[in-house]
């Protein structure tokens, strides 16, 4: 992957755009509280103006029934210069149905902070395209409107990633996680899991590359479309995916690794980083990589916090990093903002 443009820092004072680019049940009766409350959480927490885009709470329904409209609110956002940062309100299964109303051309020549994670991540892969770095990471109705409070994990990687021109460093596993939670439950009600940390479970040495990935289920969708990197693409690149099982099938998640090995993802990779992965998941994963992609020799270091769970970092696709076997360690060595 060639080095991306990066966007600016977010700083006090800017102003943050929220938007349905996915689902959109920011916008329903259940979730305007919460909506409030994520809103509420970004302007106190980190000092910034929040606004939603024209159509961002519309209901899931009319999200749902108009692409044209998300995407004429991404356009928007971008194009507008009283707005420095989109943060997406929330993931879903059908971003792909947008991008034929997408122009690149106001990606690439409006670089600005875009996060989200799950099916956001058709959108870092279209950002990534346009050769703009965009930031796979907390959506605002989970995590950053999660009960309670948002965990200092989550605060702290926002502010690391998108606030400072500091190089990152080492993102050091969480201390405890728990399940996404859409219930409105007391703290008493959310259970937190001691986390064991990263695991290492193949390679050696040090390896270097930069960061392409998500959630393996949009990205398959956009395959083979323009809206889709070449294989050339991936040279060198450290991948992150939540390998294992989709929808609680394994078999679903082998069929996850055949199709990027397919798309050339795993030929020249030179590393990957995964969720948490049960002993058959990683099972699994190691047996395809022996005998079907034939990379034993790729890193592959388990347990990094940017899945489907409580708390996350903020991964900027794009950006060098770096695993190291020795330390079992996960590094980002250069600033996710200019």
């Amino acid at each position: 992957m060639n080095e991306l443009i990066k966007p600016k820092a977010l700083k006090s004072g800017d102003t943050i755009a929220l938007i349905s680019i996915s689902g959109g049940r920011g916008g329903d009766a259940d979730m305007i509280a919460r909506f409030e409350e994520g809103k509420r959480r970004l302007e106190s927490l980190y000092k910034v103006n929040v606004i939603a885009t024209p159509n961002a709470l519309q209901g899931n329904d009319n999200i749902y029934q108009h692409p044209e409209a998300r995407g004429a609110d991404l356009m928007w956002a971008l194009k507008n210069k009283d707005i420095n940062g989109i943060i997406c309100i929330m993931g879903g299964d059908d971003s792909y149905r947008v991008f034929p109303f997408i122009d690149i051309n106001v990606i690439h020549d409006n670089p600005k902070v875009f996060m989200g994670y799950s099916d956001i991540a058709s959108w870092t892969t279209l950002f990534a395209v346009a050769g703009v770095m965009s930031y796979y990471g907390p959506n605002l109705l989970t995590p950053i409107a999660q009960p309670i409070k948002l965990d200092d994990y989550t605060m702290e990687a926002i502010k690391k990633c998108l606030f400072s021109t500091d190089t990152i460093g080492e993102i050091k596993p969480c201390d405890s996680y728990t399940k996404i939670e859409w219930r409105n439950v007391t703290e008493d009600e959310i259970s937190w899991t001691k986390n064991t940390g990263y695991k290492l479970l193949q390679g050696r040495g040090k390896v270097q590359g930069r960061l392409f990935g998500g959630c393996g289920g949009p990205i398959r969708q956009i395959m083979g479309t323009e809206y889709f990197p070449t294989p050339e693409f991936f040279n060198d690149c450290i991948l992150f995916f939540e390998v294992g099982s989709p929808y609680g099938s394994l078999l679903a998640g082998l069929h996850d690794l055949r199709e990027l090995d397919a798309a050339g993802l795993f030929k020249n990779a030179n590393g990957l980083i995964t969720g948490h992965l049960n002993e058959e998941e990683e099972k699994m994963l190691l047996k395809f990589l022996k005998y079907e992609a034939n990379r034993e020799d790729l890193v592959v270091l388990e347990n990094v916090d940017f899945a489907h769970r409580t708390p996350m970092t903020v991964i900027p696709v794009g950006a060098m990093a770096e695993i190291d076997c020795d330390r079992i360690s996960f590094s980002i060595i250069e600033s996710g903002v200019c």
